[in-house]
């Protein structure tokens, strides 16, 4: 069944319909929300919260587009209410390390699996030390593989604005993760 099939089930007060629909797009909700935040368990909470409002929204959804896009509008538009609420503090806290970060061979040693566990700290860093709205665009674009059309569609800017908002994002974190890395060279060949 397609999403809007099991929407029609859901309306009719299928239960199995509804688990179904989550769990196909339970995935991409939750790893946006993580990348935002950057914590595993507030990120799980706001997941939880994105269905719950899904589920209340589900008779205003019209089929005019994907049902995915739709979801992920709803879950945007969550994150930056969350951000603009009281409980949200600007703490950085330790992750869990994630199934992704892990490498799936078993013939990796330990200094891999630490190596690659610091990169993507690093990484992740990076991303959340851009500005909110450039944080946006780079993980609408790369991380849930959007065009830029749908990016601008789900924050409400025009096209150009998100392309610059990606340009500059990236600059950013080149400049971030390899910032220090220029400067150790620069420094041995003096």
């Amino acid at each position: 069944m397609n999403d809007e099939e099991l929407i029609q089930e859901i309306r009719k007060g299928s239960r199995a319909a509804m688990e179904v629909l989550v769990k196909r797009h339970y995935k991409p909700i939750f790893a946006y929300v993580y990348r935002k935040t950057g914590d595993y368990h507030t990120a799980y909470d706001l997941t939880q919260e994105i269905f719950v409002k899904m589920m209340n929204s589900l008779d205003k959804y019209r089929d005019t587009g994907k049902f995915s896009h739709w979801l992920l509008k709803i879950a945007v538009n969550h994150c930056l209410d969350y951000f603009r609420g009281r409980d949200f503090k600007q703490q950085q806290r330790e992750c869990e390390l994630t199934e992704e970060a892990l490498p799936a061979s078993e013939h990796q040693n330990v200094w891999n699996i630490f190596h690659k566990r610091l990169q993507n700290e690093q990484v992740r860093q990076a991303v959340l030390s851009l500005p909110e709205h450039q944080r946006d665009a780079v993980i609408l674009n790369y991380y849930n593989g959007l065009k830029i059309r749908e990016v601008a569609e789900l924050t409400g800017a025009n096209e150009s604005t998100v392309k610059s908002r990606i340009r500059l994002g990236i600059t950013k974190l080149r400049e971030i993760i390899l910032g220090g890395e220029r400067d150790e060279t620069k420094r041995t060949r003096r």
